[in-house]
């Protein structure tokens, strides 16, 4: 954790072309607490390159405004539509040009260890890990729309991911026994 501030700051993204979903948790201690979220849409009949650069200039905004110390973007699988997955895939490009560009510690997870994470089995459903989200960070209503909740929980994995790293950077200077 950030000595300065005791505390953690995680902007999980839940990447698509048409709807990116974004969320940052605040961690201190055990504590976990929403402080923002929402989504960023571009428009379906918009050229490709113009969409990733509304992408990239108000997801830059978001995050000079809210100053994470972390980033957490989810891994992709390929799907069916592989059209859909390549503009998907390029919107991801643009999150990790961001989060390189800033110099953040980026967290990949892939979608099964998101739901692990905040529903405790990697075959949760998409409403059971949204329940979650709502009542690990005492929400009270589900968080919408869906690519928010998402972008949420992926932070919030984002953090666990961190403070694991962490831990076993403190056992390896430790000296043995």
């Amino acid at each position: 954790m950030p000595a300065d501030r005791g505390s953690v700051r995680c902007l999980g993204i839940d990447p698509g072309i048409g709807r990116l979903g974004f969320g940052l948790v605040l961690q201190t201690g055990t504590s976990l607490n929403a402080v923002e979220y929402g989504c960023l849409e571009t428009r379906p009949g918009e050229d490709l390159p113009k969409r990733l650069l509304v992408l990239f200039s108000s997801l830059g905004e978001i995050v000079d405004r809210l100053a994470p110390d972390i980033f957490a973007v989810e891994r992709l699988f390929f799907g069916r539509n592989t059209t859909t997955a390549e503009a998907v895939w390029q919107a991801r490009g643009v999150v990790l040009l961001l989060a390189a560009q800033r110099g953040l510690d980026l967290y990949q997870p892939k979608p099964a260890e998101v739901k692990m994470a905040v529903a405790g089995t990697g075959s949760a459903t998409k409403t059971q890990v949204q329940r979650m989200v709502c009542e690990i960070l005492r929400l009270g209503a589900l968080p919408k729309p869906d690519d928010a909740a998402d972008a949420l929980a992926i932070a919030m994995t984002g953090l666990a991911m961190h403070a694991a790293e962490s831990r076993i950077r403190a056992l390896e200077g430790r000296t043995p026994c």
